[in-house]
């Protein structure tokens, strides 16, 4: 896993959940491409790209292992409008649930909800195999002094002996612990593999939450 800064002199700006299209060329003008969340806020000075290391990638072995300071990649975006969120004065309390690398667009997210000053709650549930694997690490228990965010990791494969968060897959129960109640009427965001994110769907509406205002996203090659 690897986190690029790209400078962008020209860019227009973006909104928190958007994502971009990464495409290369090679000699032989064969092309390429794939989408990227994008990591940073809108009030960041880069637009931060978290790419996850396939082996059988054809995008990410380059941006991981090849590209170097000074290069130049071919962009398109910024693309969506759904998976988005932006600070309104008082907006729905947030909930933030991401599996392995689907935590990326949830970074630009509090990154823009603490640069705008909002009043907005938040509560996050980051979901991954180990602590090791848990991307934003140390920026995310630093979020844990912050009043209005409330941060939960559970691990699903290992965990070290003297962990005191939550261990095992997202489930109802989870879900409920973590979150807010259905009457609170959140707004409800969930990014991560297909499997992952149907499971956390389908736990949010049985636990009473309206569909209507729960946002999905599906990554591939990674799970939580």
């Amino acid at each position: 896993m690897k986190t690029i800064a790209l400078a962008m002199p020209d860019w227009a700006g973006h909104r928190a959940g958007q994502h971009v299209d990464v495409r290369l060329t090679a000699p032989d003008g064969y092309q390429t491409e794939r989408s990227y969340s994008i990591a940073s806020a809108p009030e960041d000075a880069y637009l931060e790209l978290t790419v996850e290391r396939l082996e059988d990638g054809e995008v990410s072995p380059y941006l991981v292992d090849e590209l170097r300071p000074g290069d130049e990649l071919e962009l398109r975006g910024p693309v969506g409008g759904y998976f988005v969120w932006e600070n309104e004065p008082g907006g729905a309390p947030l909930f933030l649930i991401g599996g392995g690398s689907g935590m990326t667009p949830f970074r630009s997210m509090v990154r823009h909800h603490r640069a705008s000053g909002s009043r907005v709650p938040v509560r996050v549930l980051c979901s991954s195999r180990s602590l090791e694997l848990l991307i934003y690490r140390e920026e995310l228990f630093k979020l844990a002094a912050d009043d209005l965010i409330d941060v939960s990791v559970t691990l699903t494969r290992e965990a070290p002996d003297d962990w005191r968060g939550y261990r095992g897959r997202i489930d109802p129960a989870l879900l409920a612990t973590t979150g807010w109640p259905a009457g609170e009427k959140p707004l409800t965001y969930i990014c991560g593999p297909t499997a992952f994110v149907e499971a956390a769907a389908a736990a949010m509406v049985s636990l009473g939450h309206d569909p209507e205002r729960i946002r999905t996203e599906r990554f591939g090659g990674t799970g939580g």
